[in-house]
């Protein structure tokens, strides 16, 4: 069964930058609206970035500014670029690809499958 795999997590302090990679292994890579979703601790999941076939990106308000999504369609691979990190951005994060017609946007959660397993991101003041 496809699976999306996460990776780049780790723990870093107040200001500091990460990069999260999602390798997804789908046939048709380059046309997936792509997403990027957290779940705090004690908190519900929810959603951060989306980026659509066409490079055109939505944020969640909390990260806009700071975090940039981004593909390569070669290497069936998008990342999560986060800087000047905060406490509040630590979480689990998960990637996913949206599978229900709806428009490229983390709000649309319910719309988005293969989630990975996630990786955890922890950030300290």
């Amino acid at each position: 069964q496809e699976r999306v795999l996460e990776s780049g997590g780790g723990s870093v302090q107040v200001g500091g930058s990460l990069r999260l990679a999602c390798e997804d292994p789908g046939y048709a890579f380059s046309s997936y609206c792509l997403g990027w979703f957290r779940r705090a601790p004690g908190k519900e999941r929810e959603g951060v970035a989306a980026l659509d076939h066409d490079g055109s990106a939505n944020y969640a308000d909390s990260v806009k500014g700071r975090f940039t999504i981004i593909r390569d369609n070669a290497k069936k691979t998008h990342y999560l670029q986060m800087n000047n990190l905060q406490p509040d951005d630590t979480a689990t994060y998960y990637c996913a690809r949206q599978q229900k017609p709806a428009t490229c946007h983390p709000d649309f959660q319910w719309s988005f499958g293969y989630w990975g397993r996630g990786t955890q991101v922890s950030v300290s003041s």
